[in-house]
């Protein structure tokens, strides 16, 4: 199972950003003007900062997601959890990152569902000690480690 292990978060703070508008994955044109600005979490990627918070990746069960070990989860608690979202939830006193499947919850029980095939459905059943801590928004993988 992957675990999820919630991190500090700052939003406060602005990195450099240079950038060239239209951002191909081929060669880019060297005729472009390249454009320097600043990447500000709070204003291009975190809607709700009083409710956001990251979590590291532990495991592989994500990994058909694109979710791997060592990834950063941007998690928003303020989101209503959706059918198909990938959450936080709390199961069992550790938390895990799932794929929500809500099909189910008319025959009194959900499901959280892995991305990998090598890893087990869990069932939750009412009764279980159970959560959605949050719905996963964003994640940060390194390309390179």
């Amino acid at each position: 199972m992957s675990k999820i292990h919630i991190l500090d978060a700052r939003f406060d703070v602005r990195a450099p950003l240079t950038y060239a508008p239209g951002l191909k994955a081929g060669f880019p044109s060297p005729a472009e003007d390249y454009q320097h600005d600043t990447l500000d979490f709070n204003r291009d990627f975190i809607r709700h900062p009083e409710a956001t918070f990251y979590g590291r990746v532990e495991g592989s069960s994500m990994i058909e997601a694109g979710i791997q070990h060592g990834d950063i989860a941007v998690i928003d608690r303020s989101l209503e959890p959706h059918d198909g979202d990938i959450v936080v939830a709390y199961v069992n006193n550790e938390f895990t990152i799932k794929v929500l499947d809500l099909t189910h919850r008319a025959e009194g029980y959900i499901e959280l569902k892995p991305a990998n095939k090598a890893f087990p459905t869990l069932r939750i059943d009412a009764g279980d000690g159970f959560e959605v801590w949050g719905v996963v928004v964003w994640t940060i993988h390194a390309c390179r480690r």
